[in-house]
């Protein structure tokens, strides 16, 4: 409010000294800055300046998305858990294939990959899509992990995801072949 009024004033002055020059008008009125609207020139694209409410970027950029409550505690098992059991099973299934791949959660590297997009395995089966090429994949895609040591791994299910049919068949066939597979259901 102090703001305003010491702006308003200070543009009465300007205008009442017969002092005409408009650079001097812009910095007068930018100096008192009220956090609302810059009176600047116009932007070359005709539209006034906002700025956002740290006064540091245009209304255009994005914000940062503040956390709700910034000193939320983080539990030990939340900061150990990627190290802990470092590899993820993820698992696409579409209309025309299924693909499975072991993933590093630290290094994000992914370990093992399987799908029946590849040439190898799209020869030998009947169809890319039903259950048994899953139970495929599950068995190629446990060999492979074994190749590269990798004997656990945990799985949580997209949001959009159940856990039963092809993406049950692909996990129960890791399973069966050797890879422990932790599935976490939230």
């Amino acid at each position: 409010m102090l703001k305003n009024i010491l702006g308003n004033a200070l543009l009465k002055q300007i205008l009442a000294s017969d002092y005409k020059k408009v650079s001097s008008l812009y910095c007068c009125r930018t100096s008192l800055h009220t956090g609302k609207e810059l009176n600047s020139p116009r932007s070359f694209f005709g539209v006034e300046d906002f700025v956002d409410d740290d006064n540091s970027r245009p209304y255009t950029y994005q914000k940062e998305k503040k956390p709700k409550s910034p000193h939320k505690h983080v539990s030990f098992k939340q900061r150990t858990i990627a190290f802990m059991e470092p590899f993820t099973l993820d698992v696409f299934i579409s209309k025309r294939f299924v693909s499975a791949s072991l993933t590093h959660r630290v290094t994000c590297k992914q370990v093992a990959v399987a799908g029946t997009n590849s040439n190898d395995i799209k020869a030998v089966l009947k169809s890319r899509s039903d259950i048994p090429a899953c139970l495929a994949i599950g068995r190629i895609l446990a060999d492979r992990a074994r190749e590269a040591d990798v004997y656990t791994a945990s799985y949580t299910p997209r949001e959009r995801d159940r856990f039963e049919g092809k993406i049950r068949a692909v996990v129960q066939s890791l399973i069966d072949n050797g890879i422990d597979v932790k599935v976490y259901l939230d």
